[in-house]
């Protein structure tokens, strides 16, 4: 056995990835929930002109970023349900990841555009129709309350991440309300573009993070949280391991973690070797790591890979 190669893949039952509990369920909730928010997108916009709103029309353009993101969460949703095919081998996971990337520069152009537009206001605010503004905000609240509850019980991270959007359109919309009552009451009209503002930098913010998370995604980042110093320390602890070399880790989607190592080993029968994989499957999955790909290599076997 002087030149053998043992090669393994871990993680292939379908329950260990993370959209395994992909059902259609899920894709009708993502369907209901995006055309909820479609509608009322619609809805705010012409609001947000009648009542003359500006901090409206940016929570406007926070609700139609969510469409981009209820829209293509169903559309995966549905996809995923055909799983892995001859195209793609990992499966579909990454196009969700790509969908909130590209939301997350719309929404980033938006909310500079809306900056340009409310920061000036503030020192020559409008006169919103403060009554009309109120019952925006309370169709907004039951609305956007309405599409959150149908997505409160999803397992799948297509659906979390879109109950987390719609998490924050309602308090996007009960700062509305709030700045609404405050102008009736007071005559503030400064507070429509205060709220404007706020919530254009509250948007900014949020897709300037998940634009720079997708993009390491899309460099193949090592995912944060994984320790590969623990990686080492745990697989070179095993039994007969004497090296790793041609280590790599990266994530598909933001939660499934794949990983490549080739493991040198002394002089090991098959049972020792088998033991071995089994191990470093162990090790590995334990650390959070979904799906890895182990090659065994004797002690003083060439490997073209070692230096790369």
């Amino acid at each position: 056995m002087a030149h053998v190669h043992a090669h393994d893949h871990a993680g292939h039952h379908p329950h260990e990835h993370p959209h395994g509990h992909v059902n259609a369920a899920g894709a009708r909730a993502l369907r209901t929930a995006f055309l909820i928010n479609l509608a009322f997108t619609g809805v705010e916009v012409a609001g947000g002109l009648w009542t003359h709103s500006i901090a409206v029309l940016t929570d406007a353009l926070h609700d139609a970023g969510d469409c981009l993101v209820l829209g293509t969460a169903w559309y995966l949703q549905r996809v995923a349900l055909r799983g892995r095919d001859a195209q793609y081998s990992y499966g579909y996971g990454r196009y969700s990841m790509l969908g909130g990337w590209l939301t997350s520069v719309v929404l980033i152009i938006g909310s500079v555009i809306m900056l340009s537009v409310s920061v000036p206001k503030l020192w020559d605010p409008g006169a919103p129709d403060a009554t009309g503004m109120i019952g925006i905000a309370l169709f907004g609240l039951a609305m956007n309350g309405l599409a959150a509850w149908k997505l409160h019980g999803g397992g799948t991270l297509n659906e979390r991440g879109a109950y987390l959007h719609l998490l924050e359109d309602v308090l996007g919309w009960a700062a509305v309300l709030l700045g609404a009552v405050i102008i009736h009451f007071t005559g503030w009209t400064i507070m429509d573009p205060l709220l404007s503002v706020a919530i254009s930098v509250f948007i900014l913010v949020n897709a300037l993070g998940t634009l720079r998370k997708g993009t390491g995604i899309l460099m193949q980042e090592i995912p944060a949280g994984l320790d590969m110093q623990e990686v080492r320390t745990r697989l070179m602890a095993i039994p007969h391991v004497k090296d790793l070399h041609d280590q790599h880790t990266w994530t598909l989607d933001g939660s499934f973690v794949v990983h490549t190592v080739h493991i040198v080993v002394d002089a090991a029968d098959l049972p020792q070797a088998q033991a071995i994989k089994c191990k470093a499957r162990d090790e590995l999955h334990a650390l959070g790591i979904h799906h890895a790909t182990i090659e065994l290599e004797w002690a003083h076997e060439p490997c073209d890979l070692q230096h790369h």
